[in-house]
């Protein structure tokens, strides 16, 4: 029997509600957004995985604070590569990276290309993979094919999507766009267990959405298990995520409520609205 090669992607939890995914084969692993190195070594070390490179999204703090130790206690002498913005200063970075570059790991096996996606920063981008089937086969039957996949930093979140530090609701706007133009099963690694708190606030923009209500309780469950409600999918932040939903009628008429004005002139202002009610609700 021929071992498998199928990735998995593990949540490390970091600070208080961070999550570092790990892309690994069972041998190698990538790395996206170290903020804290010690869990990272921890969980490479407890499951014996060679670090092979790092993916940087952003450069806030809690996503780069951790790459220089990381590649201390890890390189052995190596040059690892470390992916990340052109357009914003990470230290470490080996490799700037723009919209329509392409990232290919040989191990772990995987494919990305790169998507420029300002509005939390205004270099912010994301790494998508698209699906892959295993050429791999056991007892002459092919292994499930990779599901495509988006590790998307802080731009989206389960049911929201990130403060705009930097961007604006029109560069968000257009962000959003891009992913809800990914394949509807993509499964979307983000990097923040805001999930809980963006449904309350989901549920106050659209209280009658039924997918909402359904999405709610289940991730309370995951919660009070102790799971993480991540990977969300494509589809279902289409179905379920306000700042995605700025076309709907529901979302449009609370945006104009809140706003406090007849009509909105585009969707990216009905985003810019419903975001200002986010940011202090």
């Amino acid at each position: 029997m021929v071992k498998s090669t199928a990735l998995q992607v593990w949540p490390i939890p970091a600070f208080s509600d961070n999550y570092i995914w790990c892309i690994h084969d069972g041998h190698s692993a990538l790395i996206v957004d170290p903020g804290d190195a010690a869990p990272v070594i921890h969980y490479l070390q407890e499951n014996q995985l060679q670090l092979t490179g790092i993916l940087i999204t952003h450069y806030h703090a809690d996503h780069i604070g951790g790459i220089a130790a990381l590649l201390s206690a890890t390189a052995n002498g190596r040059t690892l590569p470390v992916y990340g913005p052109i357009a914003e200063a990470i230290a470490g970075r080996t490799h700037a990276l723009i919209q329509g570059d392409e990232v290919d790991i040989a191990t772990p096996a995987i494919h990305f290309q790169v998507l420029e996606v300002p509005g939390h920063t205004l270099g912010h981008i994301a790494y998508f993979a698209a699906a892959k089937g295993d050429e791999e086969q056991t007892d002459n039957k092919s292994s499930a094919e990779e599901p495509p996949r988006l590790f998307c930093g802080d731009t989206l979140f389960a049911s929201g999507c990130g403060r705009l530090f930097e961007g604006t609701p029109t560069q968000m706007h257009a962000s959003l766009a891009k992913f809800a133009a990914l394949p509807s099963n993509t499964l979307v690694y983000c990097t923040h267990e805001y999930t809980l708190s963006n449904i309350r606030f989901a549920l106050a923009v659209e209280p009658n959405n039924a997918d909402l209500i359904a999405w709610a309780k289940r991730a309370e469950a995951l919660r009070e298990g102790n799971l993480p409600t991540l990977p969300t999918t494509i589809g279902q932040e289409i179905k379920t995520n306000p700042f995605m939903r700025c076309d709907q009628a529901d979302v449009i008429a609370a945006a104009c409520e809140v706003a406090k004005r007849p009509t909105l002139e585009s969707s990216a202002a009905v985003l810019a609205a419903i975001r200002a009610w986010k940011d202090r609700f």
